[in-house]
């Protein structure tokens, strides 16, 4: 069963629902599957503060249905169901839904996003949104005064314990390894922070807490001689490992980096396959922010009309 559309749009959140306010605003009639989570990462978070236009703060998922209701107002077609398979090797190109349907799209726009990597311990996902937070710049704000652990040794997870520790009264940062992977600049400017206490060689065990994360249950040098166990209270728990973009089903038909990142030309969303542009954290490893998915929805969806319209002229 094929379906022949102007403009796909694969995954939603801010970027894919920004994209199809602005597709349908330009008359592409565009088609939005919504993927495995509806309206993405930010549904799984609690309160949002740091998205303009709403002062009082609003819930992920309410900020979502919004930004759905006025890509629908407009004429985008939202639907339920995930990208299964693509053939970008020809135009149309060719979307495979949940295994089955064949859409044939002149342009696609794909915002599948990038999903936050856990240690997979049961009680990340009984304290989501209690406490557990794979956003620092997300989360941060309210914990200040507080004491929070971030897991991980790279760069992000320094750079998350330096913000937290701007807002939070005591930071640790809990690394499974004896040293920091992290550059030198970044590695210095933890040692040095007397809010943050670094936790070699350490592994956590779970979490700890009657309505929210209290405290965190820990081991030293597990499986060794010395090997110790111990508990920390906190209040607020920060994953740092990084995250995996979901870009499995285009590996092999547009350029990844080496995690998997969609490669854009710098400043465009536009793919190395004409017709095929990538917004937000799909493309974007560095900012994560709602705003700039939003944003990158914005100029991919510009892009692709403009593609259009070069096609028909």
């Amino acid at each position: 069963m094929n379906e022949r559309v102007k403009c796909l749009i694969i995954g939603s959140g801010p970027a894919g629902y920004t994209a199809a306010i602005y597709a349908s605003r330009a008359n592409l009639s565009p088609v939005l599957y919504e993927g495995i989570q509806p309206g993405g990462q930010l549904t799984t978070t609690t309160e949002v503060e740091n998205f303009p236009g709403y002062p009082e703060g609003i819930t992920g998922t309410e900020l979502m249905e919004d930004l759905k209701k006025q890509a629908t107002k407009y004429g985008a077609d939202a639907r339920s169901g995930i990208a299964t398979s693509v053939d970008f090797s020809s135009n149309p190109k060719k979307v495979v839904i949940d295994g089955e349907k064949t859409i044939e799209a002149d342009a696609v726009i794909i915002s599948t996003g990038a999903s936050a990597k856990y240690l997979g311990l049961p009680d990340e996902s009984k304290y989501a949104g209690m406490g557990v937070s794979a956003c620092a710049t997300c989360d941060g704000f309210f914990y200040r005064k507080k004491t929070v652990a971030v897991v991980g040794g790279g760069d992000t997870a320094c750079e998350e314990a330096i913000y937290l520790s701007g807002l939070a009264g005591k930071v640790y940062l809990i690394v499974r390894k004896p040293s920091l992977r992290a550059s030198k600049v970044m590695q210095d400017r933890v040692l040095k922070n007397e809010k943050i206490e670094v936790l070699f060689e350490t592994n956590t065990l779970g979490l700890f807490g009657d309505n929210g994360v209290e405290g965190a249950h820990l081991v030293k040098r597990a499986g060794e001689s010395g090997e110790e166990k111990f508990d920390i209270a906190i209040d607020g728990f920060f994953l740092a490992i990084g995250h995996k973009p979901n870009t499995d089903i285009f590996a092999g038909q547009i350029d990844l980096d080496e995690v998997g990142y969609i490669k854009t030309v710098p400043g465009t969303p536009k793919t190395n396959v004409a017709g095929v542009f990538a917004a937000g954290d799909v493309a974007d490893p560095h900012y994560r922010q709602a705003i700039t998915a939003a944003g990158s929805g914005c100029q991919a969806a510009i892009e692709a009309e403009r593609y259009l319209s070069a096609l028909e002229g």
